[in-house]
């Protein structure tokens, strides 16, 4: 377990690791309880309570999204993301963590949340790239935010030392969401050629090790998302999984070569982490 954490280490300070979050980082941390859904199927029946939807969609996040947006208007579907994720969020060890790592290109974020970027808030020296819906944005597929939250050229981020990058949107700064099945048609016909990834992204990941954590690979989508992320990267990458895996992603990890890692996500943390912590003389 050494020489892995070793591997990792030796990754991240050549700048080649990129973390790749899911929802599921949210169940991890004890005492933090997240103030939002975690998960496609939660935040589905968090949407059902308070716009009905048939019962065949009830449990299928970009389905029930879908819905709400043809029966409703995307300004209510829009309405509702934005009451449920604009909430005060704490930020978990690992969001910290990151934020104060020093070499650092490149992160993924793949939930609504805004923690990761209040992490990263003292910080000038980052920005974050947002996949947009094609509803709101018609024509383009991402949105530019400088660490103050403005927006700016796509071309700016290839100055930013860290760039966060959430290719389904997040609720801050702007409220950009891919959430319903018309939004993952309009990425999905075009992310085979890369077009919804944007040039910066692509050169950041080549020949970088990617470490999902709270990630799941359960539907198609997610499997999609994820290969087409890592194109052109290494050819090995890690994850921390639970011990339960469907067939579908299990064979998954097969092909992309994705290690299992046999720790919890707070063990990995503490362990991939404590050489970039400062000393205690460092400290301010």
């Amino acid at each position: 377990m050494s020489d892995l954490l070793g591997e990792m280490v030796g990754c991240l300070e050549a700048g080649k690791l990129v973390p790749y979050l899911g929802p599921g980082i949210w169940r991890s941390e004890e005492g933090v309880e997240a103030p939002f859904p975690v998960g496609g199927e939660s935040l589905s029946e968090s949407l059902a309570r308070r716009v009905a939807v048939p019962g065949r969609v009830r449990g299928n996040l970009s389905a029930a999204a879908q819905y709400i947006e043809s029966h409703r208007h995307r300004k209510t579907l829009r309405k509702l993301l934005l009451e449920t994720f604009s909430v005060p969020t704490p930020t978990l060890c690992l969001h910290d963590r990151l934020a104060g790592l020093p070499h650092l290109p490149l992160i993924v974020d793949v939930w609504y949340d805004g923690a990761l970027r209040a992490a990263l808030a003292s910080r000038k020296d980052w920005g974050e790239i947002q996949g947009v819906s094609q509803a709101e944005h018609p024509g383009s597929w991402t949105r530019a935010y400088r660490s103050d939250g403005a927006e700016a050229p796509i071309e700016d981020a290839a100055q930013w030392a860290t760039i966060l990058y959430k290719p389904l949107g997040s609720v801050s700064p702007a409220g950009n969401f891919v959430i319903s099945d018309s939004d993952y048609v309009e990425v999905l016909t075009e992310i085979d050629i890369q077009t919804p990834i944007p040039p910066v992204i692509q050169a950041r990941r080549r020949e970088s090790r990617f470490l999902f954590l709270g990630c799941r690979f359960s539907t198609q989508t997610e499997r999609t998302y994820a290969r087409q992320i890592l194109k052109r990267s290494s050819d090995r990458h890690w994850a921390v999984l639970p011990a339960e895996l469907s067939r579908n992603e299990e064979r998954f990890l097969q092909e992309l070569r994705i290690e299992r890692i046999p720790l919890s996500l707070h063990d990995l943390c503490e362990g991939l982490f404590r050489p970039f912590q400062p000393a205690a003389g460092e400290l301010s």
